[in-house]
């Protein structure tokens, strides 16, 4: 059976700790180390887009690192409970044009007993920045 430590309930360091093992993997880049925190059929809704399955999630994120450049995230813990997490981020990245952006939100994150996320729904909103206002670097 496969996992992904720390498995749920959690507490708040387990907590903590699943949260920058996500913003670790998101921050490389790689849509296939990203999905396989993730259940084979876990449901997401990414803005406005529906996303069921490991493949949809691997396909959404080569999309989107092809038109998001120069991607840097940060996660922050809000709260937990049991197999649920709850956290608030914001990443910037560069358009092929050029153009900065922030982006803020707020996910919910729910797993499995193997610690694998079986739902994840994210609101996010994006602010263009200029590039001196960049936090992440």
């Amino acid at each position: 059976m496969e996992q992904k430590h720390p498995l749920p309930p959690f507490t708040l360091e387990t907590a903590k700790e699943k949260i920058q093992m996500a913003e670790d993997a998101w921050n490389s880049q790689d849509p296939e180390k990203v999905s396989k925190a993730y259940t084979t059929d876990s449901e997401w809704r990414n803005r406005d887009t529906f996303i069921n399955g490991r493949e949809e999630i691997v396909s959404f994120l080569q999309k989107k690192w092809e038109k998001e450049l120069n991607y840097r995230l940060k996660k922050e813990y809000w709260a937990h409970s049991g197999n649920r997490i709850a956290v608030r981020f914001e990443y910037e990245y560069q358009t092929k044009e050029g153009s900065w952006f922030r982006a803020y939100g707020n996910e919910n994150w729910e797993f499995d007993d193997n610690g694998l996320m079986m739902k994840r729904y994210a609101s996010i909103n994006d602010v263009a920045i200029q590039e001196d206002e960049r936090k992440f670097r």
